[in-house]
């Protein structure tokens, strides 16, 4: 039996595909199951993926005859996969030829690590070298702001997966809700080398669905703050939504909600020691300082609160503090 199984959704991705299958079939790590879904495809990708699987006995294809979406096929590769270790990847991405090698090294040498991602670097029409955070305590802090590892990227032991499934309601922020749940029950880690091309273009699902995206975020960050305490029968979560994630143009108001809230959340951290104290407060105030240089106006009444009762206006850069003195006189 393979040691790993590789799991690519696609759908009439014909244009990128055999870029897309030639580099996982072309790792260093060769002993694996490359389990393609078609997700009833309905151009080239059928015979593609047939004239692979007729010369590299690795390639199992699994055709679908109705569309399902790529959360669904994940989970059903998933269920499906028999081995120690399970990665994704995308039908229009590139995988460099160590990556397999290197997270499987990673998971060797770390037996408490059970989610391995690496950096990416976006290619086509947008590039970008992406690094997120390296290590679990920074990331289960990044994971509050946004997802903290690259879903082409990842590769994980099948034993942490548990019960846990992408769910097709935070499409296209599928990801983001899956992953940034598991890291409540294991170490994750992402290597600090970029290991993937991610192909960026208009047809990312990320930019086709944005508004979907910004309803999933905030039912995902919402989730994560039931985690550490946060009772939302008598909390009202927006304000605790604001000082953990950036919001521009806030009001006065809902600046200073912001605030409050700040302070609200790093006593539960406090009480629960659920996140490194450092890491999670030293994240929060820079939401809150972007947030006060990002506000929508400002009132005298709201610059006396900064100064005397925020306890952030010492972090406010100088050059800040003299715009909103300006500023709040019209």
């Amino acid at each position: 039996m393979s040691l790993l199984t590789v799991i690519m959704p696609v759908y009439n991705g014909e244009k990128y595909l055999e870029e897309a299958i030639d580099s996982i079939l072309n790792q260093t790590f060769t002993d694996f199951k490359l389990l393609v879904l078609n997700d009833n495809s309905t151009d080239s990708t059928p015979a593609i993926l047939q004239a692979y699987q007729n010369k590299d006995n690795r390639v199992q294809v699994i055709n679908k005859s109705k569309n399902e979406g790529p959360a669904n096929l994940r989970n059903e590769g998933i269920e499906k996969a028999q081995t120690e270790f399970i990665a994704l990847m995308d039908a229009d991405d590139v995988a460099l030829p160590t990556r397999f090698e290197k997270q499987l090294d990673v998971f060797k040498n770390n037996p408490n690590i059970g989610v391995c991602g690496t950096w990416f670097t976006f290619f086509g029409d947008k590039q970008k070298l992406i690094k997120h955070s390296v290590t679990s305590e920074k990331l289960k802090v990044q994971f509050l702001n946004s997802c903290g590892i690259g879903n082409p990227t990842v590769m994980f032991r099948a034993s942490v997966i548990k019960d846990f499934r992408f769910e097709h309601q935070y499409v296209p922020a599928e990801d983001y809700g899956l992953w940034s749940q598991v890291i409540q029950v294991t170490d994750f880690y992402n290597i600090p080398e970029s290991l993937l091309n991610y192909r960026w273009h208009p047809n990312n699902i990320s930019q086709t669905k944005k508004e979907n995206l910004l309803k999933a975020n905030a039912l995902i960050k919402k989730k994560q703050l039931l985690h550490f305490g946060v009772d939302q029968s008598k909390v009202n979560l927006e304000p605790c939504l604001n000082a953990i994630s950036l919001t521009r143009n806030l009001s006065p108001e809902q600046v200073i909600s912001a605030i409050e809230a700040s302070k609200y959340l790093k006593e539960r951290n406090r009480v629960t020691n659920y996140y490194v104290a450092s890491i999670f407060e030293t994240h929060i105030d820079k939401v809150i300082v972007r947030t006060i240089r990002n506000a929508s106006s400002y009132t005298k009444e709201f610059y006396t609160y900064l100064k005397t009762e925020s306890g952030y206006f010492d972090k406010i850069p100088f050059i800040d503090k003299v715009a909103i003195f300006f500023k709040r006189l019209f």
